[in-house]
């Protein structure tokens, strides 16, 4: 084995610090040419393929002989390249190193798209993942932006992502986790000898094009930046204090997550850092966070698309592997020193399932996982390999119960233990055969002839020949380890685990259980944290402290303190009475507090406290930078979102769990509904009541709290539909709350309640939403004691319900409304008279209701930027008051939202249409001189849209007549009659179904209108079909329906009807039951009936689409 694969890092740093010389070099040779600068991009590509080629060269020994073959201007080159390859000192290796303080606190999301499912050792590794990374990963445009702000080309920023632990050098990074020994890199290199076997042709391939390549490379290099360029991993060279260190003013993220207010208590708090720095990490939704307690600090760690459902830490708290569960689940392991996403397994549970119990071993060489499925899966992952698959698995059987809880063995990467309520197991994995073993012996009353009770958790005994498992009602059950030694015969069965005894170790049921130096701990439902020693003596214990029931204990990495005369340790409750000597330790407990316990001088310090149940409602101070948060269980909590301080709370009685509140435009109330019903009005700074008892006008849930702009009224709205209007009154001087009046207004549920201003009175304006597709306005005025007026009602949408409803900026002579829809769409309308005015898409990356949207209304031109941080839907739609210019300028946005572009098919056949609707419009026979235009008049609009397979309801034409007929009417006075191809492509945009026709849709409609046939599937009589068409929706006339019917069946000539050289023709009379079937299913309407296609993407809902014309 030569000198380079027993150490293939530092070859690569020779390699990198080669290819920077040679660098200096060419930009010696070639001056700066400012017309190449178009040709970046390509160059890019071409330097990727010359940086392969250029590496390839100096591998293996005897290739100068293949080198000369190729001519002598390029051998002279490689000699060059030869002969500067040993003149690298070791001291200048250091040069492309980069400070981390250049890593931007978004590292963890940019490198988690760059993680890859193969990871190469040997010299072989550096190139083989270069190639591959451009070959398998499509970074987003958005992606290559970042690193040209960072001052990174491509392949640069490649190299950083491309970090995993087999590749660190024997550093901090070896001494700590140990994370590759040798017989481990050595089996590595043994997987991979085929594969390096295979690439000699194609490395010979290469160097027959490195003629052309090479020349690209010397263009490409010129271009460089001559900042230094890391060629060492990110994470090998990183510290643990390097996290906290990173400049946050680099972030180029249009949102960028800066704080995560509560965490998920059901899950563990881990402690990462003890000494200079107290450093914690938790689950909050979907993020993970690094809390630095001292600086008050966070790091997010983000990338999954579901709530986080398990995670765990290495034991030298450098890796942290993270799964969720729900639609597209991952599982992902970072470096905690850096954020660092270190590699990202897809598809552990291609049913969508997700990841249920994780653990990691103690040198973290290995990762376990168990599934949330029905049909629970243990799997054992080789992650260090950087592979996609498990290296074993094993179904559970649905009698062992569901398995919440796994670890492994401390001292054994091949053995752990789970368990359910009810069941423990014990597994074996056999590495050389990847056979994973288990035994899971049944408990029953009988076996002890005691009460066993529920298990929580299981451990592995201190002596490492036994498991215990916790139980519910304080006891451990004992389990003996059977291991039939290696050499003995198959006879003698496979290791397996048998019950022993069952100790009562404590009146209070055990929730934590776990080991820690000599100590065998547990935690328990009354708040109690107890130490036992391997015959499961109690030694100490601390009840004093009156905390909750705890739910995860995490010891310090740190070694405590040896006792001294300045230490302050506590008595073991022993005969002998030495010190009790442990590490400091992390609390956290069921009511979602956090406590941090120094053993010297038992000093207990609340860290934070937040809700334990899910936070429902938020909002911010007008002027102040304040924000108020309630939660179900019952807590206001105020922050200083600036400065990131807890300031006051207040915890209303049980039962009373808040799910509104409202800062009154001055800021000195807050409103707050409650789940019950109860409406209450606090003092802003104190959260003190300011009036004698709350409101209790409802028996459901209050959803909505709105103030008026003189705070003179105070809105609510609830879960039975209705509306209820508070008012001030003056009584002895004092300005009091009363109840005015409630109105059950709508008829499905009310999705915003919005205050406004006539603009001609001052007067307030009260306007409800409802998903019954109503928006309603009500008479202040008029309204009085238990009488609440109705002004307007309109409907807002014909087949999308309503999301939620603003204020429009005050930027224009009128007030409009902005309403979201749950078609993806923003409509935009009149406040006064409540006429359509124009409509915006959101995406369909946006969900309906869920995440955050910076959106700013430019001709119809939509902005939009998205990040998941939310558990659940958000309940309101925040408007951010800067428009955010992301997408370029003109049309440049939109094209890119149509299939291939600008120059592709779609729009091509767009721009056909589009003229060809002139030459109908002005007939098609006619011998006159053609007048060419850029417009085409309103009424063609309809056809040319349902000719390029988008098909708008009648209402929906008006509203887009509507929308171009005003778009000019409040700045000059005029309507518009006609529109060019710009604005007609917008249109089409906005308003277009965000995914399409598709098949659900279509189906949908058969399943509520139809009857289950003979086959089991929903289809709808002809009959049935016939009167539906004539008396419900937009029905049509029998005329209009044989008319329809003759030209889908093609008994009519083309253009029938729609070419005005053809309205006189007469239509073809059509016989329904000749042409029609019995029975109507979704299949027939669309494939037989109306001609499309059914096209199925993998994963996806079916669409429906036109058939191509041949001619």
């Amino acid at each position: 084995m030569s000198d380079a694969e027993e150490n293939p890092l530092q070859e690569t740093e020779e390699y990198g610090e080669i290819e920077m010389e040679e660098g200096e070099e060419e930009e010696e040779k070639y001056p700066d040419d400012e017309g190449l600068e178009n040709m970046q991009q390509e160059l890019k590509e071409d330097n990727t393929l010359a940086w392969r080629g250029s590496q390839e060269e100096g591998e293996a020994e005897g290739e100068e002989a293949e080198g000369k073959e190729e001519g002598e201007e390029f051998g002279k080159e490689e000699a060059a390249g030869a002969q500067e390859e040993t003149t690298v000192k070791p001291q200048e290796i250091t040069k492309s190193m980069i400070s981390l303080e250049r890593l931007t606190p978004t590292d963890s999301q940019s490198v988690l798209s760059g993680t890859l499912p193969k990871t190469y050792s040997g010299r072989e590794s550096k190139h083989s993942l270069q190639s591959e990374l451009l070959e398998t990963l499509e970074l987003p445009r958005s992606m290559a932006s970042q690193l040209e702000f960072l001052d990174l080309d491509l392949t640069t920023s490649a190299e950083q992502q491309l970090s995993s632990p087999e590749k660190q050098p024997s550093g901090e990074l070896a001494e700590r986790t140990d994370q590759r020994p040798q017989d481990e890199l050595g089996q590595e290199r043994r997987h991979l000898e085929p594969e390096r076997g295979d690439l000699e042709p194609e490395k010979r391939e290469g160097r027959k094009e490195k003629r052309v390549l090479y020349v690209n490379e010397k263009k490409e290099k010129e271009f460089q930046p001559k900042a230094s360029i890391p060629k060492v991993s990110l994470v090998s060279t990183a510290t643990e204090d390097i996290l906290f260190q990173k400049d946050d003013g680099a972030n180029v993220y249009p949102l960028a997550m800066t704080w995560s207010f509560g965490w998920n208590s059901s899950l563990p708090v881990y402690y990462i850092q003890d000494e200079n720095q107290r450093v914690l990490l938790y689950a909050s939704a979907h993020t993970a966070v690094i809390y630095n307690v001292f600086k008050n600090n966070q790091h997010h760690l983000q990338g999954h698309p579901n709530v986080i459902s398990c995670l765990c830490i290495s034991e030298d708290r450098r890796w942290v592997a993270t799964a969720d569960k729900g639609p597209d689940c991952l599982i992902i392991i970072w470096d905690c020193f850096t954020g660092i996403p270190v590699h990202t397994i897809f598809d552990s549970c291609p049913e969508g399932d997700g990841i249920r119990a994780i653990a990691i071993t103690h040198d973290a060489k290995y990762l376990a996982t168990i599934s949330d499925a029905e049909i629970q899966k243990v799997c054992i992952w080789r992650w260090t390999l950087a592979v996609e698959t498990p290296a074993c698995t094993l179904n559970l059987p649905k009698e062992y119960g569901f398995q919440s809880y796994l670890t492994f063995n401390p001292t054994n990467n091949k053995e752990l233990v789970s368990n359910s309520k009810t069941q423990a197991i014990y597994y074996m994995w056999y590495e050389e055969g990847d056979i994973l073993v288990h035994s899971a012996p049944l408990l029953t009353e009988k076996t002890f002839n005691k009460l066993v009770g529920k298990f929580s958790q299981s451990v592995f005994h201190l002596n490492l020949t036994q498991i215990l498992s916790a139980t519910m009602e304080g006891k451990l059950v004992v389990w003996d380890i059977y291991r039939p030694p290696l050499s003995a015969s198959t006879s003698l069965g496979f290791p397996h685990i048998i019950p022993c005894k069952l100790v009562h170790l404590q009146k209070e049921g055990i929730t934590v259980l776990t080991t820690v130096d000599s100590y065998i701990v547990t935690g328990d439902i009354r708040g109690n944290i107890k130490f036992y020693d391997h015959t499961l003596s109690i030694v100490n214990w601390y009840s004093h402290f009156k905390l909750s029931s705890i739910r995860s204990l995490s010891f310090s990495k740190t070694l405590a303190t040896p006792p001294t005369e300045n230490t302050n340790y506590p008595p073991d409750c022993t005969l002998k009475g030495d010190r009790f000597i442990v590490r400091n330790f992390i609390i956290g407990t069921s009511d979602a507090s956090v406590y941090h316990l120094t053993a010297d001088g038992t000093k207990l310090e609340k860290l934070f406290v937040e809700p334990k149940d899910a936070i429902c409602a938020i909002s911010c101070h007008p002027y102040q930078p304040l924000i108020a948060i309630g939660s179900f269980c019952g807590v206001i909590k105020v922050w200083d979102y600036e400065q990131k301080k807890y300031l006051f709370s207040r915890i209303f009685e049980k039962g009373l769990g808040v799910q509104s509140l409202t800062y009154n435009p001055e800021g000195a109330l807050l409103g707050a509904g409650f789940t019950e019903g109860t409406v209450y009005i606090l003092d802003a700074m104190s959260l003190e009541s300011e009036i004698p008892e709350p409101f209790k006008y409802s028996r459901t849930s209050v959803t909505h709290v709105s103030f008026s702009h003189d705070s003179q009224y105070m809105a609510t709205a609830d879960v039975s539909f209705t509306v209820a209007v508070y008012v001030v009154r003056v009584k002895n001087g004092r300005r009091v709350w009363e109840y005015l009046a409630r109105l059950r207004s709508h008829r499905k549920s009310i999705r915003s309640v919005l205050f406004g201003v006539h603009l001609d009175s001052n007067e307030p304006r009260l306007l409800s939403l409802g998903r019954d597709r109503l928006l309603i306005e009500y008479n202040l005025l008029k309204s009085y004691k238990d009488h609440l007026e109705v002004l307007d009602i309109q409907r807002t949408d014909q087949g999308s319900y309503p999301t939620c409803m603003v204020w429009y900026p005050p930027l224009t002579k009128e007030l409009f409304l902005l309403i979201c829809n749950s078609g993806y769409k923003v409509k935009l309308f009149n406040s006064t008279t409540k006429m359509y005015l124009g409509t915006s898409s959101r995406g369909s990356v946006i969900c309906p209701s869920n995440g955050v949207v910076c959106w700013g209304w430019d001709s119809h031109q939509p902005h939009t930027s998205t990040k998941v941080h939310h558990r659940r839907k958000i309940k309101g739609f925040i408007a951010l008051e800067a428009a955010v210019s992301l997408g370029g300028e003109d049309l440049t946005p939109f094209y890119g939202l149509v299939s291939g572009g600008r120059e592709g098919k779609f729009y091509r056949e767009l721009e056909d249409y589009f003229y060809y609707s002139q030459l109908r419009s002005q007939g098609i026979d006619t011998m006159e001189t053609r007048k060419v235009s850029e417009h085409i008049c309103l009424s063609e609009l309809p056809f040319v849209m349902r000719a390029i397979g988008f098909y708008p309801s009648e209402e929906k034409i008006e509203d887009m007549f509507n929308e171009i007929r005003f778009s000019e009417y409040v700045d000059t006075g005029k309507l518009i009659d006609k529109i060019n191809l710009p604005d007609f492509f917008k249109v089409y945009l906005n308003h277009r179904p965000p995914f399409g026709n598709t098949m659900s849709g279509i189906q949908r409609s058969f399943d509520i209108l139809g009857f289950t046939n003979s086959k089991g599937k929903k289809a709808i009589r002809r009959e049935d079909f016939l009167k539906l068409l004539q008396t419900k929706g937009e029905h049509m006339t029998e005329e209009e329906m044989s008319d329809c019917f003759a030209t889908l069946f093609g008994l009519n000539p083309e253009g029938w009807k729609s070419e005005p050289a053809a309205s006189s023709v007469k239509g073809s009379e059509i016989c329904f039951e000749e042409e029609l079937p019995d029975e109507i299913t979704a299949e027939i309407f669309t494939t037989q009936i109306l001609g499309l296609t059914i096209s199925q993407d993998s994963g996806q809902d079916p669409t429906v689409s036109e058939v191509e014309r041949s001619a």
